[in-house]
């Protein structure tokens, strides 16, 4: 086991299908020795590709992580749905179709924008402390309500065969694509379910720069600072300054207003401007 308990920052992991996101968090955990891990997004079980993973202080970069852009490449069967909206679940509805290119480019083309989005029955999302897919699972369900989401692009790539189209989707976080499945096919006048699914981009973050968990097992992975997250320009603190605003006391700085990084001895965080006044705004120390 690699021993470093207090090293914090990011670990980017190429997640495979059938293992969940927080296990993959606790490989992390384990390899490293870390106090803590988390995640910046969280992939289904059988969805694969980007799971960025923080370490110790960079837990709390998750907040600041939650408006962040996400792509995946996906692959939607029509004619048909589950009742998890992906192969993994049962089908409970079923339509004949042909789906042509040209009625499908200009759909995809429709949902480029905003729309209040219905997630899936069976997701993590908690309603009233209650997660939709425990509930679903006992043949309960919960009063689920539409959440707008934002799709920035929304490509089509490939015609694999009849009825099954590949898609590249850059969205807001907190998008479903299960859901985005279904509401195209809805918009094509019949039924949909993803076949499978793989985040290519998470933030700033690309599948490429990932590692695979048997790298991660076998110690061949770096860990990211965590400032390579902001593009920001930075401030250098001494001591004095450093002891201050740690304490939660503002320093006079004579620069423009606006966010920085900052950094004492090591990183620190980030901090806002404001008329001269310099507040700590992120802390990762």
């Amino acid at each position: 086991m690699i021993n470093n308990s207090s090293t914090s920052g990011i670990v980017l992991v190429n997640k495979p299908a059938g293992v969940s996101s927080n296990k993959v968090v606790n490989i992390v955990k384990y390899k490293l020795g870390a106090k803590k891990c988390g995640h910046l997004g969280t992939l289904d079980l059988e969805g694969q590709g980007l799971l960025p993973v923080t370490v110790n202080s960079a837990t709390k970069l998750f907040d600041f992580f939650l408006n962040k852009t996400k792509t995946y490449r996906t692959v939607f069967v029509f004619g048909y749905e589950t009742d998890t909206l992906d192969l993994a679940g049962q089908k409970i509805k079923e339509k004949e179709c042909d789906i042509q290119l040209e009625e499908l480019e200009m759909a995809v083309f429709s949902m480029i924008g905003t729309y209040a989005q219905m997630p899936p029955l069976y997701s993590a999302k908690k309603v009233g402390g209650k997660v939709a897919y425990k509930e679903a699972r006992q043949g309960k369900s919960l009063n689920l309500k539409p959440k707008e989401i934002m799709i920035y692009d929304f490509k089509l790539l490939n015609k694999l065969e009849k009825n099954v189209f590949e898609f590249e989707i850059c969205c807001s976080s907190g998008t479903y694509i299960r859901s985005v499945c279904r509401d195209l096919a809805e918009k094509l006048s019949t039924y949909g379910s993803m076949q499978c699914i793989i985040r290519t981009r998470c933030g700033v973050f690309d599948l490429n720069d990932a590692y695979t968990l048997k790298q991660i097992e076998d110690g061949e992975f770096e860990i990211l600072q965590s400032d390579c997250l902001f593009d920001y320009e930075s401030l250098m603190l001494d001591k004095t300054e450093e002891e201050k605003l740690l304490n939660g006391q503002a320093l006079n700085f004579d620069v423009s207003d606006g966010n920085y990084k900052l950094y004492g001895e090591k990183f620190l965080g980030v901090g806002i401007v404001s008329e001269k006044k310099l507040k700590l705004d992120i802390r990762l120390i």
